[in-house]
């Protein structure tokens, strides 16, 4: 396990061995996303994740700014995942959904 002050750790089968809040299954992408992409304070991150402090949000922004091309990497990673799980995967509803619309115009 590595650690970041006491506040940010990274273990090996925990959270996939990427840097989150210790004690917490909250990740440090987690919280650069709600506050670089969805515009989130550090204030409304502790009311959206209560069991987290305002002090190990600030941790995991400093950790981030310490290591932007790790974590920007790690989100490259999930988006590429998300990208092809949703191609490979495609969505049952949307496809109801499109049927219903093309019924509806004939």
């Amino acid at each position: 396990m590595s650690t970041s002050g006491d506040r940010i750790t990274r273990t090996p089968g925990v959270c996939g061995g990427k840097a989150c809040i210790a004690g917490h299954r909250v990740r440090v992408l987690d919280i650069v996303a709600w506050n670089e992409h969805q515009g989130m304070t550090p204030d409304e991150i502790v009311s959206h994740v209560p069991t987290i402090t305002l002090a190990d949000v600030h941790a995991a922004l400093a950790y981030y700014f310490d290591h932007v091309e790790e974590i920007q990497q790690e989100i490259r990673a999930e988006r590429a995942f998300a990208e092809d799980f949703r191609r490979d995967h495609p969505s049952l509803l949307e496809a109801k959904l499109r049927e219903g619309c093309l019924e509806e115009a004939s």
